[in-house]
Order: C-alpha cells, then sequence, then structure tokens
C-alpha cells in the first residue's frame, strides 16, 4: 500500500484536535529526541535519508495528525491495547483490527522488507515513533470499561478533566517546558542499567506499562480533585517512561537499520 502524505498542509488544524491524545506531543517529541542521542550513525544516516532529514521528535506527533483524515481512521484501534489488569496479552482474543503491539511489530516488519518500498518505509517509520511512545503511556494499556481511564473523571487543579489525560500531558504540561528541556531533565542510568531497559520484548513493555496502569487506577478515585500531591508523587514515573520509551525506540531502530 503506497501512503501519499498529501495531508500536511493541514497540520496546525490537526495539531489543536488531537494535542492531548496519547502523550502529547511534548512527551512523544521527547521520546523522539531521546531516541536519536542513541543511534548509531549508520542508523542515524538511514533515517535521515529515509525521513529526508526530518529529526525522530519531529515526526513523532505523526500518528495523531493523520487521526482527522478519513484514509487513515482504520489506525485508530492501534494507538492502545485494552486489557483486564489481570490478564496478560494473548489470554483474550485480540482485537481483531489491531492494537498497539500488533502496531509496533507492523511496523517493525515494514522497515525489515526489502520488497517494501521506500514512500511506505518512511510511512512506517513515522509510525513507529509514534506507537513506541504510546506503549510507554501506562493508560494506553487500560481497561475496556472505562477506555483507558477515560471515564475517570478527575478535577486537575480544579478543572475538569479524566485520569487518562492527566497521564498523557496534564502533569507534563505543568512543567512548561519544552520537549528538549524535559528531555534533558530525565532520569540518569549506568551503561549496565541502560542495557537491562533495553533488554526486553515488545511484550515485555506492553506488561509493563500494564503493571503501572493497575497501580495508576488505584491511585484516584472518581471525581478526586488532583493537584501538587499528585503531581509530585506521579511524575518521575512519566519521566522515567518517557526515557525508557526512548531507550527502547533507539535499539529497534539500531536493530533494523545497522546490519554490521
Amino acid at each position: 500500500m503506497t501512503h501519499r502524505l498529501f495531508f500536511l498542509i493541514s497540520l496546525p488544524i490537526v495539531f489543536t484536535s488531537f494535542a492531548a491524545s496519547d502523550w502529547g506531543q511534548t512527551g512523544h517529541r521527547v521520546i523522539g529526541l531521546v531516541a536519536e542521542q542513541h543511534l548509531t550513525q549508520q542508523t542515524q544516516a538511514a533515517i535521515s535519508d529515509l525521513l529526508e532529514g526530518e529529526s525522530l521528535a519531529f515526526v513523532s506527533t505523526f500518528g495523531d495528525e493523520i487521526r482527522s483524515i478519513k484514509d487513515y481512521k482504520h489506525f485508530d484501534p492501534w494507538h492502545y491495547v485494552n486489557l483486564p489488569l489481570d490478564k496478560r496479552y494473548g489470554e483474550e482474543t485480540p482485537n481483531p483490527k489491531g492494537d498497539v503491539y500488533h502496531a509496533v511489530n507492523h511496523c517493525v516488519g515494514v522497515l525489515k522488507d526489502p520488497n517494501a518500498s521506500r514512500e511506505d518505509k518512511a510511512f512506517y517509520l513515522r509510525l513507529l515513533v509514534h506507537f513506541v511512545g504510546d506503549l510507554h503511556q501506562p493508560m494506553h494499556v487500560g481497561r475496556y470499561e472505562d477506555r483507558g481511564g477515560n471515564d475517570i473523571k478527575v478535577l486537575w487543579f480544579g478543572k475538569k478533566s479524566n485520569l487518562h489525560r492527566v497521564w498523557d500531558s496534564e502533569m507534563i504540561n505543568g512543567y512548561q517546558m519544552s520537549y528538549s528541556e524535559l528531555a534533558h531533565n530525565l532520569p540518569t542510568y549506568t551503561q549496565v542499567e541502560q542495557g537491562d531497559i533495553v533488554n526486553s520484548t515488545v511484550l515485555d513493555w506492553l506488561h509493563e506499562s500494564q503493571s503501572h496502569a493497575k497501580q495508576i487506577y488505584g491511585s484516584v478515585e472518581q471525581d478526586e480533585r488532583l493537584s501538587y500531591a499528585y503531581q509530585q508523587k506521579y511524575f518521575p514515573l512519566v519521566r522515567e517512561r518517557l526515557y525508557r520509551g526512548g531507550l527502547r525506540l533507539a535499539k529497534l531502530l539500531n536493530d533494523i537499520f545497522d546490519t554490521n
């Protein structure tokens, strides 16, 4: 399937519509920037060529930018996976329309396919950057019955919100930092610790997010008022998830593009 990027002229409108759908623009760009910092030279060159100089941070929001376009609506279920908190992935029938686990693996498959067109590889590379970010947002591995926390209403600093949105963007936006500022203020890990983080599978990442989702569901009650205390307690986990997402995205891309 060939994907023509005819929709780019409408980006300002789309940004407004989908800014808070998953990690928000800032969170996704943080993951893209962290990944760029851990790419090999060969991978950097291959990606720069494929994306025609666009950065991973720049393309990281692509998955949301296309969501208002009818031709791409079939990608909507690829941003998340709904699971009971006591079930492992595969114990129940997966969504036949796909989910975020399927999405990451599909994108990797296209990028590894020697017969895939350059245009398709560029398209699915953009999506891969986005979906790896989604997979590391714990509420994207939330429960079906409350739509990953969207139906758990809360007050965030006195304004109506929901648990999903708080984790997507509102804790991040509360610091009013650019994505580059936030990327430079993430947790620090030793080389050994970084190795442990990337020495894992996509399924491991999913179950890791699911474990955090269980904790997050227990952190609030319906209509609870949340503010500084919640932010201080849980923002370290947000920072950790962003960093892990960036490291793991880099590992995926190095495995794909650096064949030496």
